[in-house]
């Protein structure tokens, strides 16, 4: 990374634990990491790691080599106690101790120590980094807290494809409200040889591929992209929409580049007996389209999955009681769909893998997760929408008994993403992977069609007792604009996620 070589720690040893509050009441552990696997190169640690006590142990500590002695970590100078647990009535082994390293001008601390001693740590216990190799951090997941203090993950506030923070497995404090100033570390040399080679990527994605299970009312399945053009998939253009032109088999005559400004857009078949069966989709034939690229300073890697349905179901809202299958709303041509394989650069291991839900998404550690087929998660998709999620059940878009229902089924419709893939990007490969014409077809996979709710809604209305209407009409009128019209996803390449982090 430049002028720093680094590893990640093996060993660690419990330095103090509380067993209350934190996640599920459960308390949460702080760990030292050990260097001494890497003692004989000089490797120094940068942070202590702490997690919740809910999960299973997944410490990862990233340590630091100054490959040419030039002074670009130091010991620290001193430390400041931040905080420590005498006064505090918690269920703990012993009492914490939580310090923050005071570095030189120009060196910033990226992590802090922890001891369970009224005595100041060593000097040598942490390393300080020269600032101009360090990236600004933001705490990011809630790990532990008592009155006056909470601790958290951190990872770098910039992230993305050529963003080059390194997300270092070390914890912030904070304590009294104020917020430690602690850094993340830098791969400002953008070297990108830790990234797997184009023969190295396949052994992964069979190794870690997720099974997507659909539920066993689904109507619209996924396919592949080529069998949508294949099937009488249509390119229009604005101003000339009487004349649709059918789509090539590789998409080689979709206007490529541009932007998402509605000049062209995708539709299914006009005639009726091939739209439906279109909308339908093949799950036998049906295909994943993988992109791959660097994240956290290419210190992990994401492989991004992407499932092409095309068509999208109406929605199913719950009212208390009461479910409404709704005939237009939330429905569209044309879907795209996700899930993100995170793996970790250092050791081959998955660490978590991002499941989206309609506009947003959720992280899940690799040890949250159901597997089959050895390390293979399950990712269920909702029925209609395609919101994908980690468990079967029902997950309510909303709260009090009222929202969007996202009903998942483990049934015998599944598809494994690792058997039928197709490798469509990895740009930090250089043009060594083709993008297909369709990837860089960056404009509407779906027709824009604004439905005449009313009649819809009137309908619903007559079911609801009179006193509960005005509420239904408050939840209906925040349901997101995407459900109330019809209008196809864009391109997979323009949305945040291409370049950046998903969340």
């Amino acid at each position: 990374m430049g002028d720093l070589i680094v590893s990640e720690a093996t060993d660690f040893e419990v330095v103090w634990r509380t067993r209350s509050s934190g996640p599920e009441n459960l308390g949460a552990t702080f760990f030292e990491p050990s260097t001494t696997d890497n003692a004989a190169q000089g490797y120094k640690v940068l942070g202590y790691h702490s997690q919740p006590n809910n999960k299973p142990f997944t410490g990862r500590s990233v340590l630091a080599f100054d490959r040419y002695l030039r002074g670009n970590i130091k010991a620290p100078v001193d430390y400041i106690n931040l905080w420590n647990s005498f006064s505090f009535e918690i269920d703990q082994d012993g009492i914490g101790f939580i310090w923050l390293p005071k570095c030189l001008d120009g060196y910033k601390a990226l992590g802090h120590v922890v001891t369970n001693s009224t005595q100041k740590p060593s000097l040598d216990k942490i390393r300080c980094v020269k600032a101009e190799l360090t990236e600004q951090c933001e705490h990011y997941k809630w790990i532990w807290g008592a009155k006056g203090i909470n601790i958290y993950t951190t990872r770098p506030i910039t992230r993305g494809t050529q963003a080059m923070g390194v997300h270092l497995g070390s914890f912030v404090a904070q304590v009294g409200g104020v917020m430690s100033d602690i850094a993340c570390l830098k791969n400002t040399n953008y070297d990108l040889s830790s990234m797997p080679t184009l023969e190295q990527i396949d052994p992964i994605i069979k190794a870690y591929s997720p099974w997507v299970y659909f539920h066993p009312d689904e109507k619209y399945l996924p396919a592949s992209v080529e069998w949508f053009f294949e099937n009488g998939g249509l390119l229009y253009k604005k101003g000339d929409e009487g004349n649709p032109v059918p789509i090539s088999p590789n998409g080689s005559n979709l206007p490529q580049g541009g932007s998402n400004d509605g000049a062209y857009w995708l539709n299914v078949p006009d005639d009726l007996d091939a739209r439906d069966k279109v909308k339908r989709g093949d799950l036998a034939i049906a295909r994943v389209y993988m992109h791959v690229k660097p994240m956290f300073g290419a210190t992990f890697t994401d492989i991004a999955t992407w499932i092409y349905y095309p068509f999208n179901g109406p929605a199913k809202i719950r009212f208390g009681l009461l479910n409404f299958q709704l005939p237009h709303i939330g429905e569209h041509i044309g879907d795209w769909e996700h899930v993100t394989l995170r793996v970790n650069n250092f050791n081959g291991e998955l660490q978590s893998i991002y499941f989206s839900q309609h506009k947003g998404g959720t992280w899940l550690d690799a040890t949250d997760l159901e597997f089959q087929e050895g390390n293979k998660a399950a990712v269920y998709a909702s029925r209609y929408g395609h919101a994908f999620y980690s468990k079967p059940g029902l997950v309510l878009d909303g709260r009090d008994g009222i929202g969007l229902r996202n009903d998942c089924e483990k049934a015998h419709l599944y598809l494994d993403t690792g058997a039928s893939y197709t490798l469509v990007a990895a740009e930090y490969l250089g043009s060594v992977v083709v993008e297909p014409p369709w990837v860089n077809y960056l404009r509407k996979w779906g027709p824009k069609v604004n439905h005449i709710l009313k009649d819809e809604i009137d309908e619903i209305l007559k079911i609801i007792p009179k006193p509960l209407r005005g509420r239904f009409m408050k939840f209906f009128n925040k349901l997101p604009r995407e459900i109330m019209e019809e209008e196809g996803p864009p391109s997979i390449k323009v949305k945040v996620s291409w370049d950046g982090d998903e969340i």
